[in-house]
Formats: structure tokens, C-alpha cells, sequence
């Protein structure tokens, strides 16, 4: 990779990370692309996170910037979406195709193949991992994507936005799915409480 930035550690990845890293986010960015990848660390286990990340059909789950969503066909690999992006980006529709969904290695990839915006040859993988944070199951989540470099920006300028836009994915599905993790720890508790309550 070009260049690679964390959401959480100021662009320097540790071993583990650059593990997963070299085995699940291969990109190979051409001369005039620019690749990145960045990192989150969630405070909900893996198959609840990935229950949001694997729905291709369904990404405005916790994308903020997406309104809405078709998909035609099946859901399998090689399916197209349509999606409808919110105001205030420079488009307002991305045509999107499904290139990997691995539930085992909880891995989704994406490629854009059409829309009014600026993102050409865009590729992305996401691979979640479990791990431990404060002694609970958290996730580690990879984002790392490819893109062409459009006439009249820069690698730099280009690598910015994109990484602002899955930052702001990232933190998103951080915030759903750490509420999902909390709602899931305190209703075995409410319903405690209502017994105690009752009885």
C-alpha cells in the first residue's frame, strides 16, 4: 500500500493489524491510484458487527451518507446495488457491485462501476477480527480501499476524502453496533429486575 492511516493510532499499525493487513488487504494500487487503509476497534463482539456490515442490500444500516438502496437480484456475489447518497456530497447516486462476502472470514468486498461522482476503479475491502477490549469481546475492523486519482486532484487530496468519508462509516458502525452491545448486556438485567419486581 501507498500510503495507509488508522482511525485510531495515528497511522501506525501494530503487528497484529499489519497481519491481517498484509493477508485479507492486498490492494495494488496503479500509477495513477491512491490506497489506504484504516482501522477501528469496536466495543461489540464480531458476529454482531458483521451482522451490519454483511448486508450489501442494506448499507444505510450505518452509512450515514447513503438514503437509500436497490438491490436487483439475488443477493450473491457479482449483485448490483443501487444507491441513493444523501446531499451535501459531490453525487447523488453509486452503482455498486459485490465482489467477496465471506462469512467465515467475515470479509465484504466492493467495486463501483457506475454513478455521477468522481470515485473511478473504486475497490474496497472491510475484514473484521475478533479481539478483546477491557476484558469483553470487541472487533477489529480493516477498511482498505483503491481508487483512481481524478484529473485536477492530487494521490493526497484524493486519499483525504475518501479516508474522511470511511472514517465517518467506521465511526457510524462503531456507534450502532456498541449500542446494539449495550441494549444486548442490560435486557438480560431488565428482565431480572421485572421478576424480582413481579415476584
Amino acid at each position: 500500500m501507498e500510503k495507509m492511516n488508522g482511525t485510531e493510532n495515528n497511522g501506525v499499525f501494530n503487528s497484529t493489524e499489519m497481519e491481517y493487513i498484509r493477508r485479507h488487504h492486498n490492494q495494488q494500487p496503479g500509477e495513477n491510484q491512491c490506497s489506504s487503509a484504516l482501522v477501528k476497534h469496536i466495543r461489540a463482539p464480531v458476529p454482531l458487527v458483521w451482522s451490519l456490515v454483511r448486508r450489501f442490500d442494506q448499507p444505510q444500516k450505518y452509512k450515514p451518507f447513503v438514503s437509500r438502496c436497490v438491490v436487483r437480484g439475488n443477493l450473491e456475489i457479482g449483485s448490483l446495488r443501487e444507491v441513493d447518497v444523501k446531499s451535501g456530497l459531490p453525487a447523488t447516486t453509486s452503482t455498486e457491485r459485490l465482489e467477496v462476502l465471506d462469512d467465515n472470514e467475515h470479509i465484504l468486498s466492493i467495486r463501483i462501476i457506475g454513478g455521477d461522482h468522481r470515485l473511478r476503479n473504486y475497490s474496497s475491502i472491510m475484514s473484521l477480527h475478533p479481539e478483546i477490549i477491557d476484558g469483553r469481546p470487541g472487533t477489529l475492523v480493516i477498511e482498505s480501499f483503491v481508487v483512481d486519482v481524478p484529473e485536477g486532484n492530487t494521490k493526497d487530496e484524493t486519499c483525504y476524502f475518501v479516508e474522511a468519508l470511511i472514517k465517518c462509516n467506521l465511526k457510524s458502525l462503531s456507534d450502532v453496533s456498541e449500542g446494539h452491545a449495550v441494549q444486548d448486556l442490560t435486557e438480560p438485567l431488565d428482565r431480572v429486575h421485572e421478576l424480582l419486581i413481579s415476584g
